[in-house]
């Protein structure tokens, strides 16, 4: 069901993540406007992908929730309070794992926590937990030159999560990976999210990835900017590859999030 953005909707609704009518220029010798008048909602532990032509914002506007880019107009809060600057309350994945070489796995993904002063003895359990989750026990004390990009993305992904943050934003995180190391990664990305239920915002080119994680897909315009559509996506959970594909409104997703980007036209060209 595509839902158009309502104005007095997304007054009344409350969200993990409340995005309205931010602006967003970036100054040099031609002024570009990146965002214009963007409006989001996320609900606490919601699962919202975010889909749009190359250069339209979609990173921007991630980095704004973030704390990371400053904007002009509008506002933007989490959990009721406004963005100024980096919080606790939110981790973020981007697309390069970020991962410190000469750390080893164990030792990256406990870097975030040491910086905050975080006790190591309480985050020893959690730290276990963690690399058992993500697939990684065996590797802790590989080097990231060792391990394959699937599996630098997971301990990255790990670093994020060892702070238990409420909110998880996410950049194109398997975008440079192999087609098949990218679909085995949303199957565990998905597994991850529906043990721990955080509120995810994720940004992706892919339109097969945006409908199998997603309970919403959001989609903006070229640029500047704007949310134009938003797309529920009513598959069952807990979800898996196999029986998604299968479902039927699956493929009815795909086609009309291929549409609304112009992968093809209403005639089906």
């Amino acid at each position: 069901m595509i839902v158009e953005q309502d104005s007095k909707t997304l007054e009344q609704a409350a969200g993990a993540i409340e995005v309205r009518q931010v602006l967003k220029t970036f100054a040099g010798r031609h002024q570009v406007k990146a965002l214009e008048a963007v409006d989001l909602v996320v609900a606490p532990r919601e699962f919202v992908s975010i889909l749009g032509p190359s250069g339209c914002g979609k990173s921007t506007l991630l980095r704004i929730v973030a704390g990371l880019t400053p904007y002009e107009g509008g506002t933007v809060t989490v959990n009721r309070r406004p963005v100024r600057g980096c919080s606790p309350e939110i981790g973020v994945v981007f697309q390069s794992s970020n991962m410190l070489p000469w750390l080893t796995v164990a030792q990256n993904m406990a870097l975030g926590a040491k910086l905050r002063g975080l006790p190591a003895d309480g985050m020893a359990p959690k730290l276990a937990r963690l690399t058992e989750m993500l697939g990684l026990k065996g590797f802790e004390n590989h080097h990231p030159h060792q391990l394959s990009g699937g599996m630098r993305q997971r301990a990255a992904i790990g670093q994020i999560l060892a702070l238990d943050p409420q909110i998880l934003l996410m950049d194109e995180p398997f975008g440079a990976l192999d087609a098949l190391t990218r679909d085995k990664l949303n199957v565990e990305l998905l597994r991850i999210w529906q043990e721990l239920r955080q509120t995810v915002l994720l940004v992706t080119h892919s339109i097969a990835e945006a409908v199998f994680l997603s309970d919403r897909v959001v989609v903006m315009s070229g640029r500047p900017g704007r949310i134009v559509e938003e797309l529920k996506i009513e598959l069952p959970r807990p979800r898996d590859p196999e029986t998604i594909k299968q479902h039927p409104r699956y493929a009815e997703y795909i086609g009309t999030l291929s549409r609304l980007m112009g992968v093809f036209n209403h005639d089906g060209h």
